[in-house]
């Protein structure tokens, strides 16, 4: 398989109608589900020539984790109901990309499991663990420092969630409930057995609407490592980010999945990235599907960005193996694209490469 359209499909045919439409679906009418890779192909890229690239270093520093290539795994939930191996078979093939992978609060398999799986890889895996802060700080607070004692090097909070977004598909499916054997990990109690204790005492994910940047604070005061926020779509909250002194921010519309009709991404980061001018890294995920659109994003003011649904098409087609390909044939197609618009490194690229 040489697209990601091609591990859709593949992956489509292996999974369970109701669990491929939970990975694909989004909010609604998905009008930002579908422009999300729309506001791509309507950017056109102008390349540069005579430029000599052809030694070219594809590697990225975030935040004291080395990256590969500044193709990021996006958190996702619930990789298990993709593969039987789940977030282990991704953790395993994120180390061999040396890429960095952002665990998911959601995710089906304990971060402690996770991190172990990609220790069997690389000695020092780039691990960064999303969070939903809970309204119990407490638990909160326990489940950060599962997260630490399992070697992350970051948290990503997710801030663009304060209700959960009506998801039709999921609601015609009625699947609102992880099947019989399966359970969120990271939510279970501290103290239970992680490995065969009973689903009941998991907890459930609560949306907090009261969240606000005092909580931000608060993680930041209970924690040395660095602390971004995900979700962010209006230049005035990414101000308000370098103000907060937040680490980094990723320009995210939840994939499409909570607030229909919001902005493409890629529509609004040039004005995101002008708003933090360089003060904190700035990622951005929605719509990655070519290595094209990696060029775009850079050029544009991301210093990487997050593929999310492609991971678990590949994963879903063929588990670790899978997910290598994804990641290699984005690498490969994004190495092609850089290259072709005279950029040795991703820093080269520039918003002058892009016309729409």
């Amino acid at each position: 398989m040489r697209t990601i359209a091609e591990f859709e499909a593949a992956a489509r045919q292996r999974l369970d109608p109701v669990h491929y439409d939970y990975f694909a679906g989004g909010a609604q009418d998905e009008i930002t589900l579908a422009e999300n890779e729309t506001a791509f192909r309507k950017l056109k890229l102008l390349p540069r020539v005579l430029r000599g690239s052809d030694k070219r270093d594809l590697s990225t520093e975030l935040l004291g984790s080395q990256a590969s290539m500044p193709i990021l795994i996006a958190p996702t939930a619930f990789h298990r109901l993709a593969h039987a191996d789940g977030e282990l078979a991704t953790a395993r093939a994120a180390a061999r990309a040396g890429t960095i992978m952002i665990v998911s609060m959601a995710s089906t398999t304990a971060i402690e499991d996770v991190a172990a799986a990609a220790r069997e890889v690389a000695p020092d895996p780039a691990l960064w663990f999303q969070l939903y802060l809970q309204p119990d700080l407490e638990f909160t607070e326990a489940v950060v420092r599962r997260a630490e004692g399992a070697g992350v090097k970051a948290f990503v909070v997710t801030v663009d969630s304060p209700v959960l977004g009506r998801r039709e598909r999921d609601d015609r499916n009625d699947f609102h409930d992880l099947p019989p054997g399966f359970a969120v990990e990271n939510l279970r109690d501290i103290g239970e057995n992680r490995s065969g204790g009973n689903a009941s005492h998991v907890r459930d994910i609560v949306m907090s609407a009261g969240l606000n940047w005092e909580h931000i604070a608060w993680l930041r005061s209970k924690t040395k490592l660095p602390v971004l926020i995900k979700g962010v779509l209006h230049p005035e909250d990414a101000r308000l980010a370098v103000h907060h002194g937040v680490a980094g921010i990723v320009v995210s519309n939840h994939g499409g999945r909570q607030l229909d009709t919001v902005p493409a991404t890629i529509d609004v980061l040039p004005e995101i990235a002008a708003a933090v001018g360089g003060a904190m890294p700035v990622l951005l995920d929605g719509g990655i599907r070519r290595g094209t659109d990696v060029v775009k994003a850079l050029a544009l003011g991301a210093d990487a960005v997050g593929v999310g649904r492609p991971v678990v098409w590949g994963l879903a087609a063929g588990g670790r193996e899978g997910v290598s390909q994804v990641l290699e044939l984005l690498r490969e197609d994004f190495d092609q694209a850089l290259a072709q618009c005279g950029g040795r490194r991703p820093a080269d690229l520039t918003p002058d490469q892009v016309r729409r």
